[in-house]
């Protein structure tokens, strides 16, 4: 029987490597003010999950990057209201965005869920298709395959025969063109 306060393996590894990657970004986050600090440059929110590659939400949601963010912004004079507290007016705005999150969230689970209905569909056509091919389905096909191979042999061996008589008929014709065209001269020689 396990206690309630000790976490399992796989959890404890999720939550010390969460606890990795935002050491690792308010790393980055005091390595980014310190360069704008550096560069002369506005020390804003923006600026900060710009260069820290972080993003603007991880700023406020984490107290430590959002109070060095605070403490950078104040240091430099450009004390913006991006950095409140969350009791204030502004909290309406990020009610709003986790609103907005919230319902985009449930649109992608309906997609993946309608992914997911659509996928089995197609494996069940796809074991349809496979289980179709019996002993005397896959006979008949190669009968009827065999059958039209014939065909196909007969049609050619029909075409060419067509295209022998073809080319006998217009020769035939260019020997009638120039005999009437010979008569005509002999009538046309013997007339004048």
């Amino acid at each position: 029987m396990k206690t309630a306060a000790v976490p399992e393996p796989r959890t404890a590894a999720a939550l010390a490597a969460r606890r990795r990657k935002a050491e690792a970004a308010l790393q980055r986050i005091h390595q980014a003010i310190t360069r704008l600090r550096r560069e002369k440059a506005q020390v804003s929110v923006a600026a900060v999950a710009r260069r820290a590659n972080v993003s603007r939400t991880f700023l406020y949601d984490n107290p430590e990057a959002r109070a060095t963010v605070a403490a950078a912004m104040a240091e430099a004079g450009e004390r913006r209201s991006q950095i409140i507290d969350p009791g204030s007016a502004h909290e309406a705005p990020w009610r709003e965005r986790a609103l907005n999150a919230e319902d985009a969230l449930k649109a992608a689970h309906a997609e993946i869920l309608a992914q997911r209905v659509r996928i089995g569909e197609l494996l069940g056509q796809i074991r349809d298709v496979q289980d179709e091919w019996t002993e005397e389905t896959l006979h008949r096909i190669t009968t009827e395959n065999t059958t039209l191979k014939q065909r196909v042999r007969q049609l050619a061996t029909d075409n060419r025969t067509l295209d022998e008589r073809l080319k006998g008929a217009r020769s035939n014709l260019r020997f009638q063109d120039r005999r009437v065209a010979d008569l005509e001269a002999q009538i046309a020689g013997t007339g004048s």
